[in-house]
């Protein structure tokens, strides 16, 4: 009896201690309940459903050299500078002398910023893209992938990389086109960008800052948008407020029925993040571009060999002295060029071409660059302020300017990485008899080749060697010059299992005397191997 008295003291001091202490926290708060889930159905969602298997992340790795790496970044001006807002007073003006200055960059940049990295320093770049074929072609921007010595692409969910070659690139749209060996993927649907009004809906897919599949949405804000100071003549945006930042560059921009209408290119930011104001390449000079790399591996465009100057209220005025209410004002024509060929020359002013009416420089440049090279074209013109009429044959834009203002120079670098002695091989090497007297310098005792370079990304680097590295095996037979290395090499196919034997000198150097180390190197020759 006493010891039930005491267990029925200790439950009522328990339950009403934990009473007292549950009004104490919350009193008279009932528990929540977490509903059973339900699908909540909207037109964004199911976009995003839909794109998901064909919007890929991009990953690039590169060398920079110090004079390409600057001309390209030069010609391609990942910054730019929107003229200064006069009504805007504040700001530091010893900071880029201050005022309203906005910043356009394109994103070929890191998330920690467009900072360029040092030559010694290897860069990496991250992007977007979608494909565009099921059996691997992959639509992208031209700075995603441009310099790249190695290009990575991962689908949403996918936790594979593959590897991806360049079919060819445009510089002038910043479009560029890209393969992977895969097959039945599900491509986007194409649409037509001519159709897309301001105010309609745009929605952006992507992967900024390397987040992959980041959805967001907005309207268009503008069409047929030229960004001031732009030194090329072929990039017409779309303007949209839907959030694009580093990351998003060559991912689609859709319309509401999930089409794509535009190429994620730039963005206007003070601070290189989303401010609202995002540019987009149309999808009609995409497909243009697209159907012509497919093609050729290039883009080739008209030119008649003119030049003119920007249609603003100045040019507006000129015309009107000249006699002329709309047209392109001729500044310059180029020597040896179809236009002085035709007869046209520097003040002419050029106002129609095939019955087509001319009202500023883009019309001309929009008729001219579809004309296929070699075909005649009517141009109606003014010349002192009285009429005439000229044939004129389409040339190679390349050829008629082969050294246009902002064309990304090329590298005089051969990449032998060895001197005169050097041999390429497959993998991505370069390789060199080991004679005796090089075997004396070095220290070897054993006989092999010398690896003078290793290809940035290739197999050979994939494997781990290095420049300065001796193969004395390759799959267990023995290597005594490099005619004999490259014939094993001959016999491989992808897939095929590679084995090295390898010294390497303890120091990291190339001097006699040093300590050499033997090492296992292997792996499997990949598709397309280097």
């Amino acid at each position: 009896m006493l010891t039930l008295c005491i267990g029925v003291l200790i439950g009522t001091l328990l339950n009403t201690g934990v009473k007292a202490a549950r009004e104490s926290v919350a009193p008279g708060a009932t528990p929540l309940t977490i509903p059973a889930p339900s699908v909540i159905q909207n037109s964004f969602s199911q976009l995003a459903k839909q794109l998901e298997p064909s919007v890929v992340n991009i990953s690039s790795e590169y060398i920079p050299k110090a004079s390409v790496t600057q001309n390209r970044n030069q010609s391609r001006r990942p910054l730019r500078i929107v003229p200064q807002d006069p009504d805007d007073q504040g700001g530091d003006q010893q900071q880029d002398q201050g005022g309203m200055e906005d910043f356009l960059r394109r994103f070929f940049n890191n998330p920690n910023g467009p900072q360029m990295p040092q030559e010694s320093q290897r860069g990496a770049s991250l992007g977007s893209g979608f494909v565009v074929s099921s059996n691997g072609y992959i639509l992208t921007n031209n700075h995603v992938v441009e310099r790249a010595n190695r290009i990575r692409v991962k689908f949403n969910g996918d936790q594979t990389e593959y590897d991806a070659k360049v079919i060819g690139t445009d510089w002038q749209t910043d479009l560029a086109v890209i393969k992977i060996d895969r097959t039945n993927l599900i491509p986007v649907r194409m649409g037509n960008s001519d159709s897309i009004q301001v105010g309609d809906w745009a929605i952006a897919i992507g992967s900024p800052f390397g987040f992959q599949e980041t959805v967001t949405a907005g309207i268009i804000s503008a069409k047929s948008r030229d960004i001031p100071g732009d030194s090329t003549t072929f990039q017409h945006f779309l303007q949209t407020d839907a959030a694009i930042n580093p990351g998003n560059s060559g991912g689609p921009l859709l319309n509401i029925n999930g089409e794509v209408i535009g190429i994620n290119t730039q963005i206007a930011s003070r601070s290189g993040g989303y401010q609202g104001i995002g540019f987009a390449m149309p999808s009609n000079t995409a497909v243009k571009v697209y159907n012509q790399i497919i093609k050729t591996g290039k883009v080739t465009r008209g030119s008649i060999g003119i030049s003119f100057q920007a249609n603003t209220a100045q040019i507006r005025e000129l015309l009107k002295a000249y006699g002329a209410k709309n047209g392109v004002f001729v500044s310059h024509v180029e020597p040896g060029g179809p236009a002085e060929k035709a007869g046209l020359r520097e003040q002419d002013i050029i106002t129609e071409i095939n019955g087509q009416k001319i009202q500023t420089g883009n019309d001309l440049i929009d008729v001219v660059a579809d004309t296929p090279i070699g075909q005649s074209i009517r141009i109606d013109y003014l010349r002192d302020g009285k009429p005439a009429q000229t044939e004129v044959t389409i040339a190679d834009r390349s050829k008629v300017f082969p050294k246009e203002p902002g064309a990304p120079e090329t590298s005089d670098d051969n990449g032998n990485g060895g001197g005169d002695e050097a041999t390429q091989a497959r993998f991505g090497i370069s390789i060199q008899n080991l004679n005796d007297k090089l075997k004396q310098n070095m220290g070897v005792k054993e006989n092999g080749v010398v690896v003078q370079s290793v290809e940035p990304g290739s197999f050979a680097e994939d494997m781990g060697l290095v420049q300065g590295d001796v193969i004395t095996q390759l799959n267990r037979k023995p290597i005594t010059s490099v005619d004999q290395f490259k014939s094993i090499q001959s016999q491989l196919h992808t897939g095929d299992a590679v084995a090295l034997r390898v010294l390497r000198s303890a120091g990291g150097g190339r001097q006699g005397g040093g300590e050499w180390q033997t090492l296992y190197l292997a792996g499997t020759v990949p598709a397309a191997g280097q």
